[in-house]
């Protein structure tokens, strides 16, 4: 029986939305688990650069910064042929990538929709398929997607970001259905409220009402979800697909 702490070692990596947050956690802990990450980042190279700065000082750890806009097919091509020239073909994808574009629905624009649909739902559609003819060859793949609690409790306000969440459990499966005979696995995190920059900038009150919202009464800490993202990365995990793996706390717990 395999090592349940096993890991993937020598893989190549490719985490989208890892210049902070929980994306930079889940690249340094690939990268601390063997793997040469790439560190995929929008517009934030600043961040990005510190992710890898985070990663190369690690003994061995392998960071390469690539900017890669999620929502154009052909930046997302770009993107992997840099990672394919410098390492080889990603084995592993985390499909982080995402934004925010807060209304409540009778006064959302359609903008607001269209761009939160383009780089969370899209944009996982992109790199996925762009990932997934050398993982068939290969006969070796992990994709996870992260999404969010919202995906299946709702949120108001976020009509269009728990849309887009929800759509990548059906995109997810879909994935894993196709590939599972090619060796290939496909799962999906949902992380409820995590401690990032963008919980810093609420106020107490706010912040203690989210936690109390949530069974184990805090937030959660990116590393937390990192963990549960590089288990289903690992060799460990090889008989997991087309899961939906709850990292909140129980927030949504029964759903």
């Amino acid at each position: 029986m395999s090592d349940p702490t096993s890991s993937p070692v020598s893989r190549i990596a490719l985490v989208t939305g890892a210049s902070k947050g929980i994306g930079r956690a889940i690249a340094i802990d690939l990268a601390r688990a063997g793997s040469k990450v790439a560190v995929g980042y929008g517009s934030d190279d600043a961040g990005a650069k510190e992710t890898c700065e985070a990663i190369r000082s690690m003994n061995d750890g392998a960071a390469l910064p690539v900017a890669i806009d999620v929502t154009d097919s052909q930046a997302v091509d770009a993107a992997f042929k840099t990672i394919e020239e410098a390492w080889g073909p990603v084995e592993i994808l985390v499909s982080n990538a995402g934004v925010t574009a807060d209304g409540l629905v009778m006064r959302m624009k359609d903008e607001q929709w269209s761009s939160v649909m383009r780089t969370n739902l899209d944009g996982a559609f992109h790199v996925i398929r762009r990932a997934t003819p050398a993982m068939m060859k290969a006969r070796f793949g992990r994709i996870v997607a992260v999404s969010s609690v919202s995906a299946y409790v709702g949120t108001p306000g976020q009509a269009n970001y728990a849309a887009s969440k929800a759509g990548l459990v059906g995109l997810i499966r879909s994935v894993a259905r196709e590939l599972a005979s090619r060796g290939v696995t496909a799962n999906v995190v949902t992380p409820g409220p995590i401690a990032t920059a963008m919980t810093d900038a609420l106020t107490d009150d706010q912040r203690a009402a989210m936690a109390g919202q949530v069974p184990l009464g805090r937030f959660g800490a990116p590393e937390e979800v990192a963990a549960a993202v590089v288990f289903l990365c690992s060799d460990a995990a090889s008989y997991i697909t087309g899961a939906v793996v709850p990292v909140d706390g129980g927030l949504g717990m029964g759903n």
